[in-house]
């Protein structure tokens, strides 16, 4: 099987007009249609849609129409779409998604396995060999090329992750999500695209699944014992009261049946700390060296229970916070998923660096004892969505830092609650390339799409974000995911020069409408963290002898930030508070 770097490699030259000597399978030819589309009768729905997205997109390359046939087509070259439309492909090996790209004489395969394969091998003839990109939900790029003929192919290609999502809000499209190959939970893929991994609870469940209010006045000792006490305020279960577990695994397969198509079951602890104190488990953590350990059994316990019922269940459960160390003597089931948290980590540095040595050692752990490792990666500000946090140069680096060590699936957390957080676009379409192949190169992502979204603009917009990520290098700020509007890294300086290109690229753009106002979107970030600030940053100015570059009422930057951010359909600043109070308070305070 050939690896995705050696196929980057290869001397293999996709043509897309003739080639003197050499074979080609002609396509199209000055905007005629010169091939057909088959897939078989039997072919599954994702197979079927995956053949008509086939045929619209190549119609909007050429400007030719192509027709999707049962059959071959005597006088015409075929594009076979799945593996039982023509020639006998082996999908031995592909799994649910790997991807086959082949030539056959005059006529081209594009195939993979079931249910997902088939479609990726078409989205990636599209990308790879006609140079088309879906930026996002409603946004792309689709070259025009009358004449299109295509060189010998004979590409394979498995993906090392089995579950990949960009958990960025408008990458939830399902569009946009089959074309750029995430599969998670959160991405609404119905059966024609393919579907998704569907979770029965997905994170945090250990309420959901023996909820206070129903079992703590009659068994408060299935709770946590914090200082003696038994108690469900900020608590979490007692891991070694079997009574619970059973009680526990009996809720669980429960909602399983109600939910057939569930292929992995949460039983995880509460967003917050408050284990179990109790004599019992405090031996055990003791034993394990970590919390973990304890955690490990009683979900490898429910693991055991629910498997002769739910043979195609894996239980997922959480490394975080209090377990995210992994344990000296517990290993997981086979069909236990363990998902190791990156939250306390410093996203200015990759996580190989120094700074996140702790998490380093955590993941290098857990890689020795698991085969199913899942990452919760964050991949924006919380406290903050609109606010600059650059930390796009880590993105590549962190991911294939994953993949390096066993990891088989990846959760990136990023805005998704609202559109236009800071450069969202932009994230969910790096990381969904990045998951699907890891040993891709993160800043020539990031430099593709700004120069395919922001057009004549994209020197401005690189050098606005090269002074934003230069700053918080210099300033030494650790960047979590919770960052402050203090940062030092946030200074008058670098939001002023980093104004001054934001301003330019929109200047660059003035007759075009649509790329101009993405350009203002990007804008938001620098407004609303002057905004935010207004008096400090004046002062800054005022010290500093400088320009302000901004009107001087903050009312006036106010109603500009409004008028993008609501034609945007911006719906809150953070993760949880919907609406723009905390920026009309920041109004309010400012001086003019």
């Amino acid at each position: 099987m050939l690896h995705c770097r050696t196929i980057r490699c290869m001397s293999v030259v996709i043509a897309l007009c003739a080639s003197l000597g050499r074979s080609a399978v002609t396509i199209s030819q000055d905007g005629q249609a010169k091939a057909v589309i088959v897939v078989a009768a039997e072919a599954t729905e994702a197979e079927q849609h995956a053949a008509v997205e086939l045929a619209g997109f190549l119609g909007q390359v050429t400007g030719a129409t192509f027709e999707v046939v049962g059959e071959e087509k005597s006088g015409a070259s075929c594009i076979f779409v799945g593996a039982g439309a023509g020639p006998r492909v082996s999908t031995e090996g592909l799994g649910a998604e790997g991807t086959i790209i082949r030539t056959v004489g005059d006529d081209l395969v594009l195939a993979g396995g079931r249910p997902r394969g088939t479609l990726y091998a078409v989205y990636t003839f599209l990308e790879d060999q006609l140079g088309c990109r879906w930026w996002s939900s409603t946004e792309s790029t689709i070259p025009k090329k009358p004449t299109v003929r295509v060189e010998e192919l004979d590409l394979r290609y498995v993906p090392p992750l089995e579950y990949r999502s960009a958990f960025w809000f408008d990458a939830f499209d399902g569009d946009w999500a089959v074309r750029n190959k995430c599969n998670g939970q959160s991405h609404r893929l119905d059966a024609k695209r393919g579907g998704r991994h569907i979770y029965e609870g997905f994170v945090h469940t250990f309420y959901p699944l023996i909820p206070p209010k129903q079992y703590f006045a009659d068994h408060p000792e299935w709770f946590s014992e914090l200082k003696g006490q038994r108690t469900t305020e900020r608590g979490q279960l007692c891991l070694t009261n079997e009574d619970m577990r059973q009680e526990l695994v009996k809720n669980l397969k429960e909602r399983l049946r109600k939910n057939p198509a569930a292929t992995i079951a949460s039983v995880s602890q509460n967003d917050w700390y408050g284990n179990c104190q109790c004599k019992a488990c405090a031996a055990i953590d003791q034993e394990e060296g970590s919390p973990a350990g304890l955690m490990l059994r009683f979900v490898n316990a429910v693991a055991a229970d629910i498997e002769p019922e739910f043979p195609h269940v894996a239980l997922s459960t959480l490394a975080y916070q209090y377990t995210r160390k992994p344990p000296a003597v517990t290993k997981p089931r086979h069909n236990v998923i363990v998902q190791l948290c990156s939250i306390e980590c410093s996203f200015s540095k990759p996580l190989a660096d120094e700074r996140n040595k702790a998490f380093r050692d955590d993941i290098i752990g857990w890689s020795k004892i698991t085969n199913r490792m899942y990452i919760w990666d964050y991949t924006t500000n919380f406290r903050h969505h609109i606010l600059p946090h650059p930390n796009l140069r880590v993105l590549g680096p962190n991911v294939k830092f994953f993949a390096d060590h066993s990891v088989k699936g990846i959760f990136e957390q990023g805005a998704y609650t609202t559109n236009g957080a800071e450069m969202a676009e932009l994230r969910a379409w790096v990381l969904a390339k990045l998951l699907w192949d890891p040993s891709r190169d993160g800043e020539k992502l990031v430099n593709e799409f700004i120069e395919g979204y922001y057009g004549p603009a994209a020197a401005e917009m690189k050098a606005y974000l090269k002074i934003t990520h230069d700053a918080v290098e210099q300033s030494g700020d650790w960047l979590g995911c919770f960052e402050n509007l203090t940062a030092r890294f946030l200074s008058f300086d670098t939001l002023s020069r980093g104004w001054q290109h934001l301003t330019a690229a929109e200047a660059a753009l003035q007759d075009d409408p649509a790329l101009r106002f993405r350009v203002q979107v990007a804008q938001l970030p620098v407004l609303y963290a002057f905004l935010m600030r207004w008096d400090a940053l004046r002062e800054a100015a005022s010290a500093a002898n400088a320009d302000w570059p901004l009107p001087s009422s903050p009312k006036e930057v106010y109603e500009q930030f409004l008028t993008i951010a609501q034609q945007k359909n911006v719906t809150r600043l953070n993760e949880h508070q919907p609406g723009f109070g905390a920026l009309e308070k920041a109004l309010e305070r400012a001086k003019p």
